[in-house]
């Protein structure tokens, strides 16, 4: 297992982490992702720590806090072995302060976190969205008093805009607080927006980047070609509901492009889309899932080799879209504002 930097700071971590967003399954939303129980959480955390991989991240919204409940008992007597992140922001409940990133909440949410996951400290904790009706310094000085407190190690925030992050850090170094150190956001070989704005902020600043569905909502499995009917599971179930659109023939040319490198390297597609992803800049940890054994073990084969220059060519041209404006029009002059990839 390789381990990078998380962005800048001094915290190493496995280029590969678990998601646990399966874990728990208990409303009608989480289920179609997985309902992983404790014994069988426990078991796949045996197999991620064997392969190195010793990440593993949890949100409190995922089946409403039964997630972190199920990680914390699988990971339970070998806290000091891994690391965990978990997030806050959304809603908790019904009450008018059970969600967003004001102080008031955000204490409340990460303690609740560190019960139901059964530890004394979250190694990186994440905003999980923007709230812009709370003031950036007031969620800022909150996240700072976690960390001083040693409740927290390290911040990161989630699916924020390149304003949104910005304004975050200047904040942070105005102020002299705890400033984000990882974006974790959606990346994928059918879904790149993510290299417009945000990637060239991460390398300014020094961001890494933690991708969340890499398989562009199970798109990328290898069960979806051109002319075959939609496999039985959860993705002919809607389990990609809430996910970007993507046009058939955009996504079959992917694909095709995939299925050519798998026959070339004897890897499959998830491995060869994963790869594609560890290759990129600012990339420092990916966050795969895993709804039994069987895929866990296939996810961990992305790592320990690399595709060739001539293989990313073929997935970038194969995967390459016009981008919203100005970005499309910022490519006229790339010679003074050049794209990282």
């Amino acid at each position: 297992m390789e381990y990078r930097n998380l962005g800048k700071s001094g915290l190493k971590v496995p280029v590969l982490s678990l998601g646990t967003a399966t874990f728990g399954g208990s409303n009608e939303f989480f289920k179609r992702w997985g309902d992983t129980d404790a014994k069988e959480a426990a078991r796949m955390v045996d197999i991620c720590l064997e392969a190195g991989l010793n990440f593993f991240d949890t949100a409190d919204i995922y089946s409403q806090g039964a997630s972190e409940e199920v990680l914390g008992a699988a990971i339970k007597g070998r806290r000091d072995k891994v690391l965990i992140s978990t997030k806050a922001t959304f809603a908790m409940g019904d009450g008018p302060n059970e969600k967003g990133s004001s102080r008031h909440h955000l204490i409340r949410a990460a303690e609740a976190s560190l019960k139901r996951l059964g530890t004394d400290h979250i190694d990186v904790y994440f905003m999980h969205g923007f709230d812009a009706q709370t003031p950036v310094d007031e969620t800022l000085s909150a996240l700072d008093h976690l960390v001083k407190s040693g409740k927290v190690g390290y911040i990161g925030c989630s699916n924020f805009s390149g304003w949104h992050l910005m304004k975050s850090l200047a904040t942070s170094e105005k102020y002299g607080l705890a400033r984000y150190v990882v974006y974790q956001g959606y990346y994928s070989l059918i879904g790149r927006d993510y290299e417009e704005e945000l990637m060239p902020l991460g390398i300014d600043q020094g961001v890494g980047c933690m991708v969340w569905s890499p398989l562009g909502w199970g798109r990328l499995t290898g069960k979806i070609r051109r002319g075959q009917p939609l496999p039985e599971g959860r993705i002919k179930q809607g389990g990609a509901e809430g996910g970007p659109p993507v046009d058939d023939a955009y996504l079959y040319t992917v694909v095709d492009a995939l299925d050519e490198i798998a026959k070339e390297t004897g890897k499959t597609v998830p491995q060869i889309a994963l790869n594609w992803l560890l290759q990129r800049p600012t990339v420092c940890n990916i966050v795969i899932g895993a709804r039994n054994e069987e895929q866990l073990k296939q996810n961990l084969g992305a790592t320990g080799w690399k595709l060739t220059a001539e293989q990313i060519k073929k997935l970038d041209a194969a995967s390459e879209k016009t981008p919203v404006y100005p970005y499309w029009h910022q490519r006229g002059f790339a010679e003074r504002n050049p794209r990282p990839v």
